[in-house]
């Protein structure tokens, strides 16, 4: 019966028109999301102020690499393990008590790592705040993907990415002023790890404005509390747009077990090794960049400060990424969304290397300018892939699926971080955008070549639609009105 619930919950929120109120719903959990992305994106802005304070080396640290390889890896070690032992949570206890879980978690995490004094510390506090960053990542997906409508569910996720990367800029600029300060007495590194706190401030006011995902309490069996969230999801709707609201069409009834096996067997199975690969090696193109801009600028020969005020010319238009990807996240099919944005990334970083030999007279416009192309790819690829993974997987296991696949990507960056340090090392700026083409490469074949469709279709139907599924029945969702 939950399964017909489900299906009827999704018919009523495909319906509905995408008005300010389920906007306010996103921006919400984009809030939360800031935060953690933030989180993440700071490890190559805070890295040079962590060498100049003494507390990293650039050489002879841990596996004689630099500490900042290490502070990247160790990073996205709490990630794999965040994401890996814990995504099926948010199956089991729901989508906004686990956002709100993670939130705390990561906050608190990181404000111990802002008082230590040693590369250890920082590593040890780095790796369990990672754990609540890979957790909310998951959870934000499968939130967003079960309560907008399906054909703005794009554009929806392309916003939700454009209020997330707001994080880079404010990372980037707050370490370009910070890195040589220290505002009380207090090195301003600390200041710039310190700012994820802020999110444990406002996580209540959006537990309460927020509701639980109606699809979720479906699924559980909890159809009087779905019932009462899709009823005020749709009255205050209707309210915003001064007309009746259309009536929903039939869709499909998802049928099968909750059972983290489904996973791997028909007709999932061929899904999660695509999405698997695929994590594995896009995460090699986008943090290969982000996390390591400044690194790759400062190896051209351009002085730490400089080349911190480059990166962060370059991080102010992360935001600006997705907004204009939104223009057209509906329009395009997402799989080919993915396809074109790894192969600017891999295009756009091979020239950005080859600018180190323009004039020095261009050479900022260049360096910025490619910076730019390759934000834009990695947030076009960002933005996309995102959306698409939530829409692959039935809502009883679609946090467990994303957990499982976005795993690989984590698991991939342990490794990567260590191998940019050692390509930027030995080989310099040119081996490193050279190995993320490669990457960029495996990116272009897993999707274009094996991936299915989804764009304006029902998140169930698109369950139905892989390869050995069973089409199941279409839910009288009108009925039930």
């Amino acid at each position: 019966m939950s399964s017909e619930q489900a299906a009827n919950i999704t018919a009523r929120l495909d319906r509905l028109p995408q008005t300010a109120y389920v906007w306010r719903l996103v921006i919400l959990i984009s809030l939360g999301g800031l935060f953690e992305l933030y989180d993440l994106l700071m490890t190559a802005y805070v890295s040079p102020a962590l060498i100049k304070a003494g507390i990293f080396t650039t050489a002879g640290g841990w596996f004689g690499l630099p500490d900042q390889a290490f502070f990247a890896s160790v990073t996205f070690a709490g990630l794999f393990f965040g994401t890996i032992m814990f995504a099926q949570v948010a199956d089991n206890y729901g989508r906004r008590s686990i956002f709100v879980f993670a939130l705390l978690w990561y906050a608190a995490a990181t404000f111990i790592m802002a008082l230590q004094d040693t590369s250890l510390g920082i590593f040890i506090w780095r790796f369990i705040a990672g754990v609540g960053v890979g957790v909310e990542l998951v959870t934000i997906d499968t939130y967003i993907a079960e309560l907008v409508p399906k054909r703005t569910r794009g554009k929806t996720f392309a916003i939700n990415q454009a209020i997330q990367f707001t994080s880079a800029p404010i990372a980037a600029i707050l370490s370009w002023l910070l890195i040589d300060a220290a505002p009380f007495g207090i090195s301003g590194w600390r200041w710039v790890a310190l700012f994820p706190v802020i999110g444990a401030l406002i996580v209540w006011w959006i537990r309460l404005a927020v509701p639980e995902s109606p699809r979720w309490l479906a699924q559980q069996d909890r159809a009087a509390e779905a019932e009462a969230v899709i009823s005020t999801i749709e009255a205050k709707v209707a309210a915003e747009s001064h007309a009746p609201l259309p009536a929903p069409e039939p869709v499909v009834v998802e049928t099968g077990s909750t059972r983290f096996a489904e996973i791997f067997q028909p007709p999932y199975r061929g899904r999660t090794i695509m999405l698997s690969v695929f994590n594995f090696f896009q995460t090699i193109g986008f943090y290969g960049f982000g996390n390591w801009v400044p690194a790759l600028i400062a190896a051209m020969g351009i002085t730490l400060t400089k080349s911190s005020g480059y990166a962060a010319a370059i991080a102010i238009a992360y935001p600006f990424g997705p907004l204009i990807c939104s223009l057209f996240a509906d329009k395009i099919e997402r799989k080919w969304q993915i396809v074109m944005a790894a192969c600017g990334t891999a295009v756009f970083g091979l020239l950005f290397w080859r600018s180190a030999y323009a004039p020095e007279a261009i050479l900022p416009t260049l360096l910025i300018g490619l910076g730019v192309m390759i934000t834009f790819s990695n947030n076009l690829l960002s933005y996309a892939y995102h959306a698409y993974q939530a829409e692959l997987f039935p809502t009883r296991v679609r946090a467990t699926a994303i957990g499982f696949v976005y795993s690989f990507s984590r698991l991939s960056t342990v490794f990567t971080s260590l191998m940019i340090g050692f390509f930027l090392t030995n080989f310099g700026t040119g081996g490193v955008f050279g190995f993320i083409a490669l990457a960029m490469i495996v990116v272009m074949i897993s999707i274009g070549v094996f991936g299915p469709n989804t764009n304006g279709l029902a998140l169930e139907e698109i369950s139905a639609r892989a390869p050995g599924g069973t089409q199941g029945a279409l839910a009288g969702a009108a009925r039930s009105v």
